[in-house]
Formats: structure tokens, sequence, C-alpha cells
């Protein structure tokens, strides 16, 4: 018999049950999209995680740290494959006060080397890195956050509840600044003051709720701060500075043997891909759990699947007979009926990622609002949470639990039918 007969012959023979197969059918799709969207959910939770991880940091940024009273070798440092710039920021620990015409701003002071954030890829919303010491650049929100004494008074007064002041609303790049230190026990300022020139801010934090106010200042002017603190005060601190260091590697794929060499090194290291790497051994365990819940589901699909087959041998017992007369072989029987059987987890299937797809789709969509409805907020419609994901690697490894289960499914009636005896099935009354 061809294959097109073979085909033919279960093509028949469906058409004769429609109703049960159509239940068959409905069972295998249930079974199938459950598995699918149940498991979405742990794909696209994980791809939400992901993306915030990715937005909050940079990808290639890994950060170093000695240990106790060590410090960094730099120049060991650069000698690890793939390292690129090795960026140093130093904090004080002093009030950083900045002026520009009535308005202030204590601001976060971070001493740097301009040529290690420009080769870090240091990425700016407007203006230009600084080319020589008298130059600065100013965090996203520095000029938003300058505010007159009235200002700063009206807001301390209303609280949280009271409305932010709009800062300085113009332009600052170009605008010069001043710097004065206080120190955080004293009311007063030192009276020395140093003058900047503005000539880039940075770009705009990837978190809505981040305040950039920092002040990235060329590393040169430490020791004149640090001299004019003594000068009027007793002593300086023992940690009047904190230094971060932070490595940037030439590529996504270098950071984790960049981690891994540093590690070798004796130092603490943390980057994105250890995080990443927690996260989707986590997420492994859970997608592995929500895979084996659906599968139950269709395990559950399959027992109609067998009944099914079940009473089909039964009702064409003398059918199978008459073939076997006619000389058809044990093998071509059973393959008639395991096809009929993946024909049901086939079509199952097929409907079950359509269905899945539009389901996703759906809750994607709509449950961003339930959510804000339900809470009574606005605006959570607009949340970047993806509540389900549906990769393809899912619809393959779904599809291949489907069919296979159906076809095991068929597989014991199939054998059933093989083992009819050609006697007692053409004596069987029609």
């Amino acid at each position: 018999m061809l294959f097109k007969d073979q085909v033919d012959f279960v093509r028949q023979h469906i058409k004769k049950n429609k109703l049960r197969v159509f239940m068959t059918v409905l069972a295998a799709t249930m079974g199938c999209a459950f598995l699918i969207v149940l498991a979405s959910i742990g794909f696209g939770i994980q791809d939400t995680m992901r993306e915030e991880i990715l937005q909050d940091q940079a990808i290639t940024e890994v950060e170093v740290y000695p240990n106790e009273n060590e410090e960094l070798n730099l120049e060991e440092i650069k000698t690890v494959p793939y390292v690129g710039a090795i960026v140093q920021r130093t904090s004080m620990e002093v009030m950083t006060r900045f002026h520009l015409e009535d308005r202030t701003i204590q601001g976060n002071l971070q001493l740097t080397d301009i040529k290690e954030e420009e080769q870090s890829n240091l990425k700016l919303s407007e203006g230009r890195l600084p080319q020589n010491e008298s130059e600065i650049i100013v965090g996203y929100h520095f000029a938003q956050n300058l505010w007159t004494d009235a200002e700063r008074a009206k807001v301390e007064e209303g609280g949280e509840e009271a409305d932010l002041p709009k800062g300085y609303e113009k332009s600052i790049i170009g605008k010069t600044v001043s710097l004065s230190l206080q120190p955080y026990d004293s009311e007063e300022a030192f009276p020395e003051q140093w003058h900047f020139k503005v000539v880039g801010v940075t770009d705009n934090p990837a978190k809505d709720w981040i305040v950039d106010q920092s002040i990235l200042m060329d590393k040169s002017w430490l020791p004149e701060l640090t001299g004019a603190y003594e000068a009027n005060e007793e002593g300086i601190p023992e940690d009047f500075t904190y230094t971060t260091t932070k490595i940037y590697t030439s590529s996504l794929e270098h950071v984790k043997s960049v981690t891994k060499d540093l590690k070798d090194m004796g130092y603490n290291v943390y980057s994105v891909s250890e995080q990443l790497e927690q996260i989707d051994v986590f997420f492994m365990a859970f997608k592995i759990g929500l895979i084996f819940v659906g599968t139950i589901a269709i395990l559950i699909s399959s027992i109609g699947i067998f009944n099914t087959m079940t009473m089909a041998v039964t009702e064409r017992t003398r059918e199978i007979g008459v073939m076997k007369a006619i000389g058809a072989s044990p093998k071509l029987i059973q393959r008639l009926f395991l096809m009929e059987s993946a024909w049901i987890g086939i079509i199952g299937t097929v409907l079950a990622v359509v269905i899945s797809y539009a389901v996703s789709y759906l809750a994607n969509w709509l449950l961003p609002m339930v959510v804000g409805a339900a809470l009574g907020e606005d605006g959570l419609e607009d949340l970047s949470i993806t509540f389900s994901l549906i990769p393809w690697q899912l619809v393959v490894l779904a599809s291949a639990i489907s069919i296979g289960v159906a076809m095991i499914s068929g597989w014991r009636p199939a054998r059933k039918a093989t083992k009819i005896d050609v006697i007692q099935a053409l004596r069987q009354e029609l």
C-alpha cells in the first residue's frame, strides 16, 4: 500500500467518528496549550529580570574590590586579556556644594580619569567630554535640582507632598559653576572656592527613580581639594576618600572570562554576568518545574487518545481481518493506527501553538491594565513587564512531548490490532 493510500485510509476512518476524534483532539490541544502557556510565564519573568539588570548597569562593566588592607595592582589588571578601560572614581567624605548664580546644589563629586572615561564609552545626553582640568561633566538631573534658597525652603516646609521646583531651566552647557567644601559636622563652608565650566551632561539613567546629581571632575584636583580641607581642619580622617574601580571589557562575551581571571588573582569581583548566571540557574529549575506540571496535563489527555484508539481497533476487527486475509503485513496495520494517533497529536499541537501565542499576546496586553485597575494606579499599562514569552525552543519541546505522548498512547492499541486472529475477525458480524 502506497503512503498516499495509507493517508487516505486514515482520513476516511477519522471522518467516520468526527465527534469522538474532535473531543480527543480538543483534549490534546488543551494539554499542549497548558504546557506552553504555563512554561511561557517562566520565560517571560526571566526575560523581564534580565532586561531590568541589563538596563540598570553597563553590560561590559566589572566591579573590582581589593582585599582588606590591600590595594589594587592596576598594572597587573591591565595584563588581563580583553580588559579595556579601568575607571576609578574617588569620592570625598565632605559636603560639596555647587553654585550657579543664586542657585545651589549638594552634588555627588567624583574625581576620575577623563581619558579612561572616554575609553569606557561614557554616554552623554548633550555636550562633550572635558578637554582640560577646568571643565567638568554633570549628572542628568543636576540642572533641575539647582534651587534657590526660597525654593529649597518651600520644599522642606511642604515635605514629600510639595511640588518640586523646575530648577535651572536654561541649558547648563557652557555655564560656570563654583565649588565649595563644607564638613558634614559644620554649618559653614570653607572660604576657598573653585570655578569650573560645564561641558557635558551624562545620559538619562535607565531607571526613572534614579536621580543623577553627580559631577565628574579630573582626578588632578584631588591634592588641592584635600589640601584645602586639611588647611581648614585639624587633620584629614583616614577614610576621607573612597575609591570605586570598574573595568570595562571589549564585549559582553568577555565579561565572564575577565571576571574569572580577576578572581584567580585574589580580587573580589562583581559583574552582571554573575548575576545573570544566578538568575538563569534559578529560572532553569523554575521552568523545568512548570514544564513538568504542564506535561502532566498532556499525560492526562493521552488517556483520551488511548481510549479512542482502543475503540477504533475494537470497531474495526472485521476490517483488520480482511486486510490480513488479502496480505497486509502486521507492520502495515500497526503503522496505520500509529499514523491515526500521530494525526491527532499533530493537529492538537498545531492548534495549541496558535492558541498559546494568542493567549500570550492577550496576557501581555491585558494583565498590566488589570493589575493597574486592581491596585488603583494609572500608567501600569506602560510598564515594560513581559508576563508571557514563548521562544521557539519551548514550541519545539512542547510539540515533541505532545506528539510523542500521542504516538505512545496509540502504540498499545496498534500492537493489539496486529495480533487479531484472521478467522475470528472474519466470523465477526458486521
